[in-house]
């Protein structure tokens, strides 16, 4: 599952898979030719939402972008 952010001109996808009894979400990068990037931001939490929101709350912070 993923979401898919625009910030600053760039776009970004916050991926998100099961991990035990919670989730994971990693934050990449989408380039022009469709590949991606992972950035090295990651985030667990017990929901994909809290994942998801923590892992774009990482992303705001690091591009500073309210």
């Amino acid at each position: 599952m993923s979401r898919e952010l625009e910030l600053n001109g760039h776009r970004y996808w916050i991926l998100s898979e099961p991990i035990g009894r919670g989730w994971k979400s990693i934050v990449a990068e989408v380039r022009a030719d469709g590949s991606s990037e992972p950035l090295g931001i990651e985030a667990t939490a017990e929901t994909r939402g809290a994942a998801d929101d923590s892992a774009e709350r990482k992303l705001r912070r690091l591009l500073r972008v309210g």
